[in-house]
């Protein structure tokens, strides 16, 4: 019982925080659906209708003064339904494994500023002209990575030959902290949480893999999970990061929130889980 009470309040919270985005797309769910056909990657699903994509990132970040400047890989893990909560059948798969399995995976490149206080850091994410978003499929999900030296450099691809690149966009805001007091944080995991928002547009490829709606989403929502880390030199940190869409770009205080509010949606599933 006491399971389904946080999970409800969790995404209470999560759904009073997205009605920032209040358009007709979010009338009847709190993140607005959209639909994949995956046999431009090779896959067999034409009709996937979903709200969500859960992944993971690996990241780069060089702090220098009061500034910071991070390199991230995102490697999509599944779809998911009902605002969130249900996956969806599919071929993606970060490992492949089988002829129709494909990866999807983002490269994204942003910088801000962060302070300290009690050991706490707050990050503000802030538009540069150095900042890009960039959304990959990759088919025989072959492709390998190398991480760059620091944050101010993007991630190196390997047999990325065949991959298709399917949207492009700009970070625009975001709000994260990280604080190794919480309750949450056990062994240097769950330590804190960022959201951040990027403009958002298709390729003409990306419109074929992103079918509806049409046109589609000009925001992509980030929201992940900070694992502990110092906030000094350049540092690789890792954790999830999952992916909704809109067409309205919310305030900042309630960027920070629905990021909070996610990742508690999400330890919350991992619990349950574990029970």
């Amino acid at each position: 019982m006491k399971k389904m009470v946080s999970k409800t309040l969790v995404a209470a919270a999560v759904t009073a925080a997205l009605g920032v985005f209040s358009s007709g797309a979010m009338a009847q769910t709190a993140f607005p659906d959209f639909v994949v056909n995956e046999t431009i990657a090779g896959g067999t699903f034409s009709g996937i209708t979903a709200d969500k994509i859960t992944g993971n990132y690996t990241e780069v970040i060089t702090f220098s003064g009061n500034t910071f400047q991070a390199s991230l890989l995102w490697n999509a893990g599944q779809f998911v339904a009902n605002n969130g909560t249900s996956p969806v059948a599919s071929n993606l798969s970060p490992t492949g494994g089988t002829a129709t399995q494909y990866g999807l995976y983002a490269l994204y490149q942003a910088s801000g500023t962060f302070s300290q206080s009690g050991g706490v850091t707050t990050f503000n994410f802030l538009p540069s002209a150095s900042s890009s978003l960039r959304l990959f499929l990759d088919p025989n999900s072959n492709t390998t990575f190398t991480a760059p030296g620091t944050g101010t450099a993007a991630w190196a691809t390997v047999s990325s030959g065949d991959d298709i690149l399917i949207a492009n966009g700009v970070p625009t805001t975001g709000q994260g902290t990280l604080d190794p007091t919480l309750s949450t944080c056990t062994n240097g995991i769950n330590c804190g949480s960022f959201g951040a928002t990027s403009s958002f547009g298709l390729t003409a490829a990306g419109s074929q893999f992103f079918t509806a709606p049409n046109p589609f989403y000009n925001v992509s929502f980030q929201s992940g999970q900070l694992n502990n880390f110092t906030p000094a030199g350049t540092q690789t940190i890792n954790g999830s990061l999952d992916v909704v869409f809109s067409n309205a770009v919310p305030e900042p205080a309630s960027v920070a929130l629905i990021g909070l509010g996610l990742m508690g949606l999400g330890l919350s599933r991992r619990r349950s889980k574990k029970a």
